[in-house]
């Protein structure tokens, strides 16, 4: 469930029946819309293109099947591509089973070979994941907890989400709850404004679950649609961040039983393998239900979105390919495969 589906119901109900034409007009619209996020998506991804598909034409160099070598080749290429051992060793297995099926394979069939791979196992790890959030009553706002390390763009992204949802006609409450560091609080207040969204905060170095507390009791109070609560990013030991997080999730469940809905964990796409160690980190620490990854466009390293989304069997929900308000992007597996390999012929 995305944030801009959470009152979707409640639209439609209001909404007159389209007439044929009306409609023809919406779904070309939409097509045209879907085209031009896909090349958006295309553009933001290029340094990972650029760099995946040149390491994969020097491994099949001078070459005409796919052999074991080339196969071997294939695996170091996704591996410094930061999809992950793992995963990398799923994807070579699964083109070993089809060359075995096949008894044969061109290397100018691989490029379609691996893009079909990576969508089934990306199609598989989601297919199993379950849906965003909780179904929210009526009346009650949508509350998202936001972790990961400082400097992953954490403030960044619930900033983001806030000017987002303002747009969408949304009433949105942020709860500053990085208390440790004042340029977050900071940093939040300046999103908070220019989103026009209400920030709740309390003196440097106050309790992050008494904010969290206020916050809700605020949004509650004054009919808000969704909660954005930012938390400290220390990982300077696990089982601190384990107890102060429990805390902030049993205290904002005295004012919402079900809060938080969402626990959305933020990672920097541009560290590649410490995107890894991160995601386990927190998992381990909180139950996250959601991802995003940030900073993609700045790095060759969006492999990580493969490896993550298939290691963690936690839902990729939004990317950042730039640093505009608009390019803080949903997820869609098959958008994201048909900018990285180009739309299936």
């Amino acid at each position: 469930m995305g944030f801009f589906d959470l009152f979707k119901k409640k639209r439609d109900n209001a909404a007159e029946p389209l007439s044929a034409e009306q409609q023809a007009v919406q779904e070309q619209q939409a097509a045209e819309e879907q085209q031009a996020q896909t090349e958006e998506l295309s553009a933001g991804l290029q340094k990972t293109k650029e760099g995946f598909f040149s390491k994969l034409a020097r491994a099949v160099a001078g070459r005409s099947t796919v052999d074991a070598d080339v196969l071997d080749d294939l695996e170091e290429v996704l591996i410094t591509s930061d999809v992950g051992v793992e995963t990398t060793v799923k994807i070579i297995n699964r083109i070993e089973e089809r060359i075995a099926r096949d008894k044969y394979m061109n290397t100018s069939e691989l490029n379609a070979i691996l893009r079909d791979e990576i969508a089934s196992l990306m199609e598989q790890s989601h297919s199993s994941q379950q849906d965003f959030g909780l179904e929210v009553k009526e009346g009650t706002p949508y509350v998202m907890m936001v972790v990961g390390v400082n400097g992953a763009g954490k403030t960044t992204t619930i900033g983001k989400l806030a000017a987002q949802l303002t747009k969408a006609g949304r009433k949105v409450y942020i709860g500053a709850a990085d208390t440790f560091r004042a340029a977050a609080i900071d940093q939040l207040a300046v999103w908070a404004e220019r989103a026009g969204a209400t920030m709740i905060r309390q003196e440097m170095g106050s309790d992050p679950a008494s904010v969290a507390f206020d916050t809700l009791k605020s949004a509650v109070a004054n009919g808000a649609d969704v909660v954005l609560i930012d938390t400290a990013g220390r990982l300077h030991n696990k089982v601190g961040l384990m107890n102060e997080l429990t805390k902030i999730r049993n205290v904002m469940a005295k004012v919402i039983p079900d809060a938080p809905h969402e626990v959305m964990l933020v990672l920097d796409g541009s560290t590649g393998q410490n995107a890894f160690e991160q995601a386990r980190q927190f998992t381990q620490a909180t139950q996250v239900t959601s991802l995003t990854i940030t900073k993609l466009d700045g790095t060759a390293k969006g492999g990580v979105v493969i490896g993550i989304s298939d290691q963690f069997h936690i839902p990729v929900r939004y990317i950042g390919i730039g640093e505009g308000i608009d390019q803080l992007r949903m997820f869609d597996r098959h958008q994201f495969v048909d900018a990285l390999f180009g739309e299936k012929k």
